[in-house]
């Protein structure tokens, strides 16, 4: 592609499954990425605007390959999109294959570098790892583990084994269910009977709303002590919404992004959202990532004056963003961001308040390359928000 002139149209993609057992979640990244698209049309620093070509994969993995596939035939250079680390996996010999460039809206398990994407969620060490050291500082060291039968819930589960046992705990059951699976009442009597001191939850979509509105019950008729916390790091806005509001209170949740958060972009953000699609509407990370990704991709253009894979990969690198969560900007050495990871704790109208923050955003650490998992624990990251929370975590570099 040439350099770009005025009103020149970038074709993209817009990967979500905004139907299947995760819809709530595809619906919400949508979106979030077509909010981005119209800021940038109106926004004058850009000679160009976004035509998305949107594609519904369902949560087929079969889709996932054959729309992607029609989308880099079509022309196509850089898809935003998939939430699921399957359908990453699967789409990303073709991304490699055809020098493509998928940005990936979504926190995932890490272990996994590419040149082809830029991973816009969280790293491990960006949410997993502060949750574990927060549960073990104040909660207690036993761990209920339940998760959907998948890539994300499978390597989040191993680091909470590998970090806790590493600190003298243990993981005393770890389940998993078909992804929509709404099968959870079996889950609630092991739970009961084991008496974890905390159960960390990577059920999704469908999954994880049966999940939060059973447990919650349990917690309410005394079949689950109320202080054994349910724990998440998928947990959001968007499946509290969808549940009774006598269940939505006391569940934890670490994440890079919360509605409550109290910054003038996200003000902005949660306006536009609203205005957009209507009061009801709330945001979530998976809405906030598929923003910045495509607010990124912009950036990126801007600068390289074209859409060329290589070209907007080297300037990608080169720009800061202050997103709704703050600051985000791409590591050079990863292709991941760094962002400032967060705890807070959901309450009955459907929003977290934030416990913690970490002081400035993270390096994003994909292989966990940097921690002492033996040393979860010593030396704070996180500003105390609050009497009830005191996480702490040491990296060692």
């Amino acid at each position: 592609m040439a350099n770009l002139s005025h009103k020149t149209c970038v074709r993209i993609g817009l990967m979500c499954s905004t139907t299947g057992s995760y819809q709530s979640i595809g619906q919400a990244m949508l979106c979030g990425a077509l909010l981005a698209i119209e800021r940038v049309a109106r926004d004058p620093r850009f000679t160009f605007c976004f035509e998305p070509e949107v594609v519904n994969p369902g949560g087929d993995l079969t889709q996932y390959y054959a729309q992607t596939q029609a989308l880099l035939d079509s022309g196509i250079r850089h898809v935003v999109g998939c939430y699921t680390s399957s359908s990453r996996k699967e789409v990303l010999p073709l991304f490699e294959r055809r020098d493509g460039l998928l940005w990936y809206p979504s926190h995932y398990e890490g272990f996994e570098c590419s040149d082809n994407v830029i991973y816009v969620g969280a790293s491990p060490n960006q949410h997993i790892v502060p949750l574990i050291s927060y549960l073990m500082n104040t909660v207690g060291k036993r761990a209920y583990c339940v998760g959907s039968n998948y890539v994300w819930p499978w390597e989040s589960n191993r680091v909470m084994r590998e970090i806790l046992e590493a600190n003298d705990g243990d993981v005393v059951c770890e389940r998993y269910l078909p992804i929509g699976s709404t099968d959870v009442e079996q889950i609630i009597d092991e739970v009961q009977r084991l008496k974890p001191d905390f159960v960390f939850s990577s059920l999704i979509g469908e999954s994880g709303q049966a999940f939060v509105a059973a447990y919650g019950q349990a917690v309410n008729t005394q079949r689950i002590s109320a202080s054994t916390p349910l724990a998440s790091c998928t947990l959001s806005e968007e499946e509290l919404k969808a549940v009774d509001a006598s269940v939505r209170a006391g569940h934890i949740c670490s994440s890079v992004y919360f509605q409550s958060i109290g910054t003038q972009a996200n003000a902005e953000f949660v306006r536009d959202i609203k205005q957009r699609y209507g009061v009801q509407q709330v945001t979530s990370a998976d809405a906030e990532a598929s923003f910045i990704a495509v607010l990124l991709l912009a950036e990126a253009i801007h600068l390289a004056d074209t859409d060329d894979v290589q070209q907007v990969r080297s300037a990608a690198v080169q720009s800061r963003l202050n997103a709704p969560q703050g600051p985000v900007w791409i590591d050079p050495e990863n292709h991941h961001c760094y962002l400032t990871p967060r705890l807070g704790m959901s309450n009955a109208n459907g929003d977290f308040e934030i416990l913690a923050s970490a002081k400035e955003p993270r390096k994003p650490d994909p292989y966990l390359t940097w921690l002492d998992m033996g040393k979860v624990g010593d030396g704070a990251v996180m500003e105390d928000h609050g009497d009830r929370l005191k996480p702490e975590l040491r990296i060692v570099r």
